[in-house]
């Protein structure tokens, strides 16, 4: 059967190849010994607090259930509006907000209705791999900027000024960013917003991770600068709603309509269950239960980093949000006898029961030598997995060289 040359294009997840791998290895009797210890998905390992399941459980009593508009409960719009405001001290009036069925329909969305085929949209390297796919599905071509940690893995006026072409359509960033947890700084995001805005550009801004911002002076929305920017967010990161499928797009005014046609045509609505549960979200209860949970997640973070460090990788920056850890495994490679970070994922998987996520997922400039470890999993288990590289490198270390070993910790 002949795939369309888009079906092509798009490589696949590889931390979805890992977590194949890693399922098969669980499921085998040596994890009975030794569980898999999961440091590979972004997902949170907390769920919707009491408040939200309560809320999708009367919504499917009431029969609540039936489609709702193309844009989302106008009341949770309206959630979402106030969410602004209070958290961020922003207007962003609700009628300018998309509710859709999660972040990727948002992406989706505002790729279909702003790319063109052969319009370049720029984006660093490394960043979240699905997000250029989107653009490619679009018939539009990602263009990835190398980025290093002086710039926070981030993009800066000066790289997109110096990258940007006739065909460049704009700019997709994230703050903060998946793999590196790192923000781009309110500074340096309204210069970048500002040239893109003097080409006639559009600004993207990946804003799914903003809730588990650890650092208030990054914590803040890129909509403060105008309403021209455009942003993405989630109900799956702060909100612990990853398999609801729900979050939302704000755009300008004048976007709203093609947009709503195109989710109208494309999705017919976010999921119902889903909005009446997130209504609870914004409970004064709920929003507690995520402020402790943020507060977690920066705590794991900012252990992980330094004990990972002392096993010899090397963590250029530390994270300011989010719960990855970005890091250089390469002191590892020899010992391991690997070429790069995806042959080191797999035999750091075999010898120990660690997952982990390669470099290879989220571009080209050095991502063969990185891996991304995600906090999204229990303290206890952190310092599980941490304490079995600890013996790997141990046995590595008094091994004669050539040996092999297996960990068993």
């Amino acid at each position: 059967m002949k795939l369309a040359a888009r079906a092509e294009r798009i490589e696949p997840f590889y931390v979805m190849e890992v977590g194949k791998v890693a399922a098969e290895l669980a499921r085998s009797a040596a994890a009975r010994e030794r569980p898999v210890l999961a440091l590979n998905i972004g997902e949170p390992d907390f769920t919707a607090p009491p408040l939200v399941q309560e809320a999708a459980q009367r919504a499917v009593r009431d029969g609540a259930t039936q489609y709702t508009p193309a844009l989302g409960l106008p009341e949770l719009r309206e959630r979402i509006s106030g969410w602004y405001r209070q958290r961020f001290g922003i207007e962003v009036p609700a009628h300018r907000i998309v509710v859709t069925a999660g972040a990727s329909a948002a992406l989706q969305l505002a790729c279909l209705a702003l790319v063109d085929t052969g319009d370049e949209v720029l984006m660093p390297d490394p960043c979240y791999p699905c997000n250029r796919h989107f653009v490619t599905a679009a018939e539009g071509t990602p263009v990835l900027v190398p980025t290093t940690s002086g710039t926070r893995y981030q993009l800066s006026a000066e790289r997109v000024r110096d990258r940007w072409s006739d065909a460049t359509r704009g700019v997709l960033l994230a703050s903060p960013s998946n793999p590196t947890g790192t923000s781009i700084a309110s500074d340096e995001l309204a210069r970048i917003h500002g040239f893109v805005r003097e080409r006639g550009g559009i600004t993207l801004l990946d804003e799914i991770y903003l809730g588990l911002s650890h650092d208030e002076a990054f914590g803040q929305s890129g909509l403060a600068l105008d309403d021209q920017v455009i942003a993405i967010n989630s109900f799956s990161k702060y909100f612990c709603m990853t398999g609801w499928r729900l979050g939302w797009l704000v755009v300008p005014e004048a976007l709203v309509p093609p947009i709503e046609r195109l989710a109208q045509n494309f999705f017919i609505c976010p999921s119902t269950v889903a909005q009446h549960a997130a209504l609870a979200c914004f409970e004064r209860g709920s929003i507690l239960e995520y402020e402790r949970r943020r507060a977690q997640f920066k705590a794991r973070c900012e252990w992980l980093a330094p004990a990972l460090e002392r096993l010899g990788f090397h963590v250029p920056i530390r994270p300011d949000g989010a719960f990855y850890v970005w890091a250089d495994a390469s002191a590892w490679f020899d010992r391991l006898g690997v070429r790069d970070s995806w042959d080191f994922v797999f035999e750091l998987l075999r010898r120990t029961h660690v997952a982990l996520t390669p470099g290879r997922d989220f571009g080209q400039a050095e991502t063969a030598r990185f891996v991304r470890f995600s906090a999204a999993n229990s303290m206890e288990n952190l310092q599980a997995a941490v304490a079995r590289l600890e013996a790997l490198r141990d046995e590595l270390t008094a091994a004669p060289e050539g040996a092999t070993t297996t960990c068993r910790a």
